[in-house]
């Protein structure tokens, strides 16, 4: 399974009525609020084993799956 699979199949268990695959507006277009971005945060760190810093919550980066990807990406590099 890819890395983009493995954050679908996390974000379906977050929210499975949120086409997360299409969206690319989730925060700005209130799809996802700050309850399920603090779950969101916690599945990217338990399915890809990293561990993300307040200082990169910024709504950019959970804005559509391309942009999480991007950042479980830079934190697999560390």
């Amino acid at each position: 399974m890819n890395d983009m699979q493995r954050l679908l199949n996390a974000l379906s268990e977050v929210r499975d009525d949120v086409d997360f695959a299409h969206e690319d507006h989730l925060v700005e277009d209130g799809l996802i609020d700050s309850l399920d971005l603090t779950r969101i945060i916690a599945a990217l760190d338990e399915t890809f084993d990293i561990h993300i810093r307040a200082g990169e919550i910024e709504p950019e980066n959970f804005n559509n799956v391309d942009e999480m990807l991007a950042l479980v990406r830079r934190y697999q590099k560390r």
